[in-house]
């Protein structure tokens, strides 16, 4: 039974620490939406975007007012496009990512995701027409994300679709630089990706999920901080307990939102993803959390293994207070969403080599970095080979969202407003990867992965 002190402390929470759930998410199927004819499967898919969601929005408005508890975006994942366009004749799949954004649009959500493919072992038509396609898509559409598995423990590493990744990252970049490359900010590239989580640019629906379902994320780094405030100079098993049993109290609330959001909208729940997702708020940040442990600056030696012990303690305590935790769950460190980051960023304490070291120990991985724009393709390319190296041999999820600043270099800045918030530009190593790029095929799978 809740009583008096913790509901005092749950709006303490809320009202000072930055508690809030970070998104809603309905996981949309759109097999049943594959047709022959483009034109029709574009219907389709608006067709039941708009039937499924037509809602979505106002019930989250109405949980948030009715709970006090503030719910930042309303979001939907559908099926990678590239597996229900694959079966039309279209030569072009811009009329789906269209059709996509004005779902998203007539809905009114923040952001839909899933003009996606999964590349891992090979790239049947499908998957490369849509690859070719996600410059202009996401270019062109306000609110349409996407997505490319290239990588998985079991089937290896595409080192021809990680290519490719890099090659389009540059053309988004080129297209979008009078908006800071903001292109680049909705396409993700993963390793091991998860068929339920709710966060965007990576979300889409898994072929393993229902019809339709809710997802929701959750998120409280100020909250985590706080706490940690309280247990000064106390060692590591003490500072463990007090991250899992703050980490409880928050996906409480995101399971009692997530139950909510379901029965009023009459789709099952799925999974609550308590993941530490930062803000460009200060005080809302993963790097400042970090920091709280001892660190005098977030990328100082110590800090992978700092950020190791909240991402267990963080999974432990979701997993006591739900039998439905999933997605990524655990911490996020976004460059450009991390007031704390662009601080340690800024000031030289972070380089990209140290956080493509804590990737090895949290949740996804190199997000939201910004690096020259005349960084080379095969450049963009390696930074992804090495962070799915790290998914596929360590049996987890990774991911790069890494912008190319166009026209801007070293000592710069990309300015995308909102929870994207700004990320100064970060260098890369001068030397060429260009000839191991260049090799292509597939890094084969390791070798425990043979599990059977």
């Amino acid at each position: 039974m809740i009583n008096t002190n913790e509901i005092v402390e749950t709006i303490k929470m809320i009202r000072d620490e930055h508690l809030d759930i970070r998104t809603i998410t309905m996981g949309i199927s759109l097999l049943d939406c594959a047709d022959a004819s483009a034109e029709k499967a574009c219907q389709k898919i608006y067709d039941k975007i708009t039937r499924y969601a037509k809602d979505l929005v106002r019930v989250g408005e109405d949980i948030s007012r009715r709970y006090g508890i503030p719910i930042i975006n309303k979001r939907i994942s559908v099926t990678p496009i590239s597996m229900v366009a694959g079966a039309s004749d279209a030569k072009d799949y811009m009329p789906f990512a269209r059709a996509l954004d004005r779902a998203a649009k007539e809905t009114g959500v923040n952001f839909i995701g899933g003009y996606s493919a999964l590349v891992y072992k090979g790239i049947a038509k499908g998957d490369q027409l849509l690859i070719d396609s996600i410059p202009q898509a996401l270019c062109e559409t306000e609110r349409v994300c996407s997505s490319v598995g290239v990588a998985t423990t079991k089937a290896g590493i595409n080192m021809d679709a990680v290519k490719k990744m890099g090659e389009i990252i540059v053309d988004m970049a080129e297209r979008s630089a009078d908006d800071d490359s903001m292109g680049c900010a909705k396409f993700v590239v993963f390793a091991n990706p998860v068929e339920d989580n709710p966060f965007m640019a990576g979300a889409f629906h898994g072929v393993g999920e229902g019809d339709c379902v809710i997802n929701v994320g959750v998120s409280g780094p100020g909250v985590v901080k706080s706490a940690l405030e309280r247990i000064k100079g106390q060692d590591f098993n003490v500072l463990s307990e007090t991250i899992k049993n703050t980490a409880f109290k928050i996906t409480r609330m995101g399971q009692l939102v997530a139950r909510e959001a379901s029965k009023m909208l009459g789709v099952p729940f799925g999974i609550v993803d308590l993941s530490l997702a930062p803000t460009p708020e200060v005080g809302d940040s993963v790097a400042y959390i970090l920091e709280e442990m001892g660190l005098e600056k977030c990328g100082t030696h110590g800090t992978t293994a700092a950020l190791a012990l909240l991402n267990d303690a963080v999974k432990k305590g979701g997993v006591m207070a739900s039998s439905s935790v999933g997605g990524l769950s655990g911490a996020f460190i976004p460059v450009s969403e991390d007031a704390g980051m662009i601080a340690a960023a800024e000031c030289g304490a972070l380089q990209l080599d140290k956080l493509e070291a804590m990737t090895c120990v949290c949740s996804v991985g190199l997000d939201m970095i910004a690096v020259p724009g005349d960084t080379p393709a095969s450049t963009i390319s390696a930074i992804i080979a090495d962070e799915m190296a790290i998914g596929v041999i360590n049996q987890k999820t990774t991911a790069v969202r890494i912008i190319p600043a166009a026209g801007k270099t070293v000592g710069d800045s990309v300015e995308f407003g909102g929870l994207l918030g700004a990320a100064p530009v970060m260098p890369v190593h001068p030397y060429s990867s260009e000839e191991f790029i260049s090799r292509g095929g597939r890094i084969p799978a390791p070798i425990h992965s043979l599990r059977n």
